[in-house]
Parts: structure tokens; C-alpha cells; sequence
């Protein structure tokens, strides 16, 4: 049930947040910020799939 509910929210996420408002908002913020949040997302985003395909492993 937790898997549908995360699942749910980052779906959500997803298509609540248009990519042009996060591009421009990067922008914005400065060049060594929008590096810093790119490499956190990218970095969330596996780390995300390897619970759902069983990362636990020994």
C-alpha cells in the first residue's frame, strides 16, 4: 500500500510541475545551485527505482 501511495505522489509531482516554470526557476537561481538540484533529483530518482526493484539486496 505504501508503494501505491508514493507511487501516487510522485506522480502527481510529476504532472502538477511543468518542466519550463523548474527550468526557469533553475535559471534563476543561479548556475551552481541548478547543478546542485539537478545531481539531487537524478540521484533521488535512482535511488527511487532501485526500492522498487528490490535494491535490498546483500
Amino acid at each position: 500500500m505504501k508503494r501505491i501511495g508514493l507511487f501516487a505522489t510522485i506522480l502527481s509531482v510529476i504532472t502538477l510541475l511543468s518542466s519550463c516554470e523548474v527550468i526557469g526557476g533553475i535559471f534563476k537561481a543561479g548556475m551552481w545551485s541548478g547543478i546542485i538540484i539537478v545531481v539531487i533529483v537524478i540521484a533521488l530518482i535512482i535511488w527511487l527505482i532501485s526500492k522498487f526493484m528490490g535494491g535490498n539486496r546483500p
